[in-house]
């Protein structure tokens, strides 16, 4: 599981502080209010497959699975941070169910997916395009040689079809717009490391022209995101 991986960075990244309002959460960065990346996503999300799965199992347990696949999330999400930044997780001791699973699960992304990044610069870094927008990456760094936005996945049941990480796609698109507006870089990669809850891993790589499409579909996205409502 353990797998040395260099973390350095060639670019100063730049914490930004947030906030979550009425309308979803934004970043502040001197006097601008930038909309984060998920924000624009869900306010620009189009059909009613979501709408109709609560509708399916009902609103309480809804959000009964949402709360518990956030939590979930949120926890792997701390234990591969905290292998990537300190290079251990030896002393955590999961002490609920869930904890133990979303641990099993870290586990799972650590094994498979972690061979793959060559080199870190930065774990859950703050990127914003100036005027536009902002978001937190879970991983910018090398994969597989290619400077790339890698991003940690939770899901209930494995994807059966690229079209389910449309969004995801676009997020990545949206992150490596903004570093290479940024930092002059030309990041042209998105990885996806995704785990199911019976720790089932897979991994999704945008590139090439899809990469390009995801570009295309974020930037209308954002223009319609910033349409007087």
């Amino acid at each position: 599981m353990k797998h040395d991986i260099l973390f350095q960075s060639p670019y100063k990244y730049e914490e930004l502080s947030r906030e979550t309002g009425d309308k979803g959460r934004v970043y502040l960065y001197g006097e601008q209010r930038l909309s984060s990346v998920t924000t624009v996503l869900s306010h620009t999300r189009q059909g009613d497959s979501f709408k109709k799965w609560r509708e399916k199992v009902g609103e309480e347990e809804a959000e009964r699975i949402r709360k518990e696949a956030a939590a979930r999330g949120t926890e792997m999400h701390s234990i591969l941070e905290r292998q990537l930044v300190e290079g251990s997780i030896w002393d955590y001791y999961p002490d609920t169910p869930e904890k133990k699973r979303a641990y099993k699960m870290a586990c799972v992304i650590m094994d498979q997916g972690f061979p793959s990044i060559d080199q870190i610069y930065g774990c859950e870094v703050s990127l914003y395009y100036p005027g536009k927008y902002a978001g937190t990456a879970d991983v910018i760094g090398k994969h597989l040689g290619e400077e790339a936005i890698m991003d940690f996945k939770q899901t209930n049941t494995p994807k059966r079809r690229r079209s389910y990480l449309w969004d995801y796609f676009q997020q990545l698109a949206a992150y490596a717009l903004a570093h290479n507006e940024l930092f002059g870089t030309q990041i042209k990669k998105g990885v996806i490391m995704m785990c199911s809850v019976d720790c089932f891993y897979q991994e999704f790589v945008l590139e090439g022209r899809e990469f390009e499409r995801a570009v295309d579909a974020w930037n209308e996205r954002l223009e319609r995101f910033s349409l007087p409502q």
